[in-house]
């Protein structure tokens, strides 16, 4: 973990705040009692409930629409499932898929939706896999070459405000007292935006089903 990079917090029942400066600084027009400058980290709230009207920042309306952070899924779906093919092993854990849809929409001679198993590791090039494997934003699928597993990309810090779904964070950014999922990357992941996913923080799809709409992303 880069110990630069930067981090990102859940506040309870409230938005992300992503700690983009780690480094305390002066704050103008502000002291303590005594005259002492006040300072403090950079960083900015993003909303997470879905309701913001200045999205992706927050503007204080989780207080109003009853927003909770709980986590309401029960974590039968938190386990690795390993598919071997001759030549690569595809590792997959369905508790923490986005639902993106970048590899049954890329790949579907691999990821096969609606069957079971739901992966073929020999059904395209190892090329064609990793290219796909490598799209995942939440991390859950990754894939193993001689028994060394690939999973995590160098890539510069990001938090991007995907499309009408969440975000999608690259670059190492830290998720501060966050528990994660087995196998989970800490380098990508996706985190909800839309307020309803059951496995807060991370996005579980549920921004499909609901229909969450952002008109000005």
């Amino acid at each position: 973990m880069n110990p630069q990079a930067p981090k990102i917090a859940c506040l309870p029942n409230g938005p992300y705040y992503l700690l983009n400066d780690l480094t305390p600084r002066v704050i103008p027009n502000i002291q303590k009692s005594q005259g002492e400058s006040c300072t403090t980290v950079t960083g900015v709230a993003l909303c997470r409930c879905g309701g913001s009207n200045n999205k992706p920042f927050c503007d204080g309306t989780h207080g109003k629409n009853g927003f909770t952070d709980q986590k309401l899924t029960d974590g039968q779906l938190d386990k690795r499932d390993n598919y071997i093919g001759k030549q690569v092993t595809i590792h997959d854990n369905r508790g923490i898929c986005a639902h993106a849809g970048f590899c049954t929409d890329n790949l579907s001679s691999v990821f096969k939706l609606g069957e079971e198993p739901w992966i073929d590791a020999d059904g395209a090039t190892v090329e064609a896999i990793i290219d796909t494997v490598k799209k995942c934003p939440s991390g859950a699928l990754s894939y193993s070459i001689d028994t060394v597993e690939h999973r995590d990309q160098d890539r510069t810090p990001m938090v991007t405000v995907t499309k009408n779904g969440p975000y999608a964070i690259t670059g190492g950014m830290e998720l501060i007292d966050q528990p994660r999922a087995e196998g989970a990357s800490t380098e990508h992941y996706t985190l909800c935006r839309c307020g309803g996913s059951k496995n807060k923080p991370f996005c579980d799809g549920t921004h499909w089903h609901i229909g969450f709409n952002d008109e000005k992303n």
